[in-house]
């Protein structure tokens, strides 16, 4: 299947690379089939767990967003899901789920921020996500991540 985005040109996309997230996205929930394009030749996920994939909307060419791995930027991350919010993207286990972060990175680099109420979560087995608000009441929607990512950089 052959994609159309705008950062990335023509992408051939084998279809059981496509996520469905039957609810859309916060702020676009008319947008419900995406795939994740990642930062090597290869199109996995890298070894660096500090490295952003793109969730790239198969439905809207414009819209691709940086995603990284929550444990890179919180390494205690821990959301509170209640089990009703992911019943529609089928049973979870340790190893089918996916969870990634939505990278905010504004022109000035050192206000970078993920957002740790909102996470992404993937079954990788039935390739359904949902963007889920947590009940944790001390992850805030901007966390600053830029050290950390500079940390990373300077570790290289």
């Amino acid at each position: 299947m052959l994609i159309k985005t705008r950062c990335f040109g023509e992408i051939d996309l084998e279809e059981d690379k496509i996520l469905t997230f039957e609810r859309g996205l916060i702020g676009f929930e008319n947008c419900r089939q995406f795939t994740i394009l990642y930062d090597n030749e290869e199109g996995t996920v890298s070894e660096n767990p500090g490295s952003i994939s793109w969730l790239q909307s198969i439905e809207e060419p414009g819209l691709a967003l940086p995603i990284v791995n929550p444990l890179f930027v919180k390494p205690d991350y821990n959301p509170i899901v209640e089990d009703e919010l992911l019943r529609h993207i089928g049973e979870l286990t340790e190893t089918n789920v996916v969870l990634f972060l939505a990278l905010n990175v504004p022109e000035n680099l050192e206000k970078m921020t993920v957002n740790l109420m909102a996470p992404l979560i993937i079954n990788a087995d039935t390739k359904c996500g949902a963007q889920i608000i947590v009940e944790n009441d001390d992850y805030p929607i901007k966390f600053n991540v830029y050290e950390t990512f500079k940390k990373n950089k300077e570790g290289e």
